[in-house]
């Protein structure tokens, strides 16, 4: 009885806070801003970290009174979507945003998602923001995607940059996922590698995403005598056993990536062995890390119970969304608004010291404004967690 009766006593608390809540937020009409993306599977750190990412501010934003709008406020809803990453899955994730009325969706992850939901968002008037790295969603025609971070074209040219400078490297290795993204960023990688006269030992070594047993993969890579190895696309469950793999092999190089990574994953899969690995990090660095920076880490933290790195760069899309609907109310409900205007937008960047400022960015790469301006932060992995090697800038 007295284990009932705690039950019910429980319960009730439980009923109580969640009305408490309700009313306080009852005042404000809610804006709705979606996510899809892959949260389940070998990619999922990915996804996480933009939801969790996203839900974190929004909870932060609606406990301290919701967002203006012109002369709106609103509190912020989240709607999330896990598409296992699977296109059929990212269509059916746009098309629930599109029947809730939401014309602002972060995600998907990754490239087949991303090329995927185009028709759905173009026809129901939803600017999405893609993970995704394919230069076709975000050139002319294609207007209504904005990508989200910097592109494996935009940070591998830098990351072989740095290490001919540094390091000296002259020969290189690709190794990719039997799959388009992983093949699509090797494609890239291989070009720029060529073109900052790097000597390409291997470009065709492909493996199948549920390898379980990757020594018969990477040894015709490590007799080519690489200096660095690039593991192109990798997801965070394939990137530690790739590199035990290769150094339990004798490789004494070095391995990259142009994808984020997730320093847990690392260390329990691969632990002294992933020492030097080197691959994108969040948009932030202790450095650079504002006050709000350090704060929003600190409540996603206390949230879930742990932080990625990555979530770093998430936080950003749905605080250029809002900023930029801030910059003109019109763009709630009409996206050609938007789209205009993100030409001109300029804003106080919250997450970094000094004059940063948000802006779009992507002429170079794109012929128009569609990608959000995130520093470049390269990381190298080093005893668990992540040490910052060089920053640099898109435009």
């Amino acid at each position: 009885m007295k284990r009932r009766a705690l039950l019910i006593s429980t319960a009730l608390v439980a009923v109580a806070s969640l009305s408490f809540s309700g009313s306080a937020f009852a005042e404000n009409p809610v804006l709705k801003i979606g996510f899809v993306g892959v949260t389940s599977g070998p990619a999922a750190a990915w996804g996480t970290s933009n939801q969790r990412s996203m839900e974190t501010r929004a909870a932060w934003i609606n406990e301290t009174g919701g967002v203006d709008i012109g002369g709106t406020v609103y509190n912020v809803e989240i709607v999330a979507f896990d598409d296992q990453k699977d296109p059929k899955r990212a269509i059916a994730g746009m098309e629930k945003m599109a029947q809730e009325g939401i014309h602002y969706v972060v995600g998907p992850n990754v490239d087949d998602g991303a090329a995927a939901v185009r028709p759905v968002a173009e026809q129901n008037g939803i600017i999405y923001f893609p993970y995704a790295f394919p230069k076709s969603l975000y050139q002319a025609p294609a207007s209504n995607a904005v990508l989200g971070m910097v592109a494996n074209y935009q940070s591998g040219p830098a990351i072989y940059k740095y290490l001919i400078e540094k390091n000296g490297i002259k020969k290189v290795a690709f190794v990719a996922a039997n799959e388009s993204d992983p093949l699509s960023q090797r494609d890239g990688g291989v070009a720029a590698a060529k073109e900052l006269g790097l000597e390409v030992v291997s470009d065709s070594i492909t493996y199948q995403v549920d390898t379980t047993d990757f020594t018969p993969v990477l040894l015709p890579a490590i007799k080519a005598q690489p200096d660095l190895l690039v593991l192109s696309g990798v997801s965070p469950a394939n990137a530690p056993q790739l590199i035990r793999s290769a150094r339990e092999l004798g490789y004494e190089g070095l391995i990259s990536t142009e994808t984020a990574q997730d320093a847990g994953v690392l260390q329990e899969g691969a632990g002294e062995l992933a020492n030097g690995f080197i691959s994108v990090g969040g948009a932030s660095t202790p450095e650079l890390a504002s006050d709000q920076m350090r704060e929003f880490v600190d409540r996603y933290t206390k949230m879930f119970g742990e932080y990625n790195d990555e979530s770093n760069t998430k936080v950003y899309a749905l605080e250029y969304i809002l900023e930029t609907l801030k910059a003109n109310p019109a763009a709630i409900t009409d996206v050609e608004a938007f789209k205009t205007t993100m030409d001109t937008f300029e804003a106080p960047n919250p997450y970094m010291t000094g004059d940063a400022k948000l802006t779009y960015v992507g002429t170079s790469s794109f012929g128009q404004k569609r990608q959000l301006s995130v520093p470049l932060v390269v990381n190298e992995y080093k005893d668990g967690g992540f040490m910052t090697l060089f920053v640099a800038q898109v435009d």
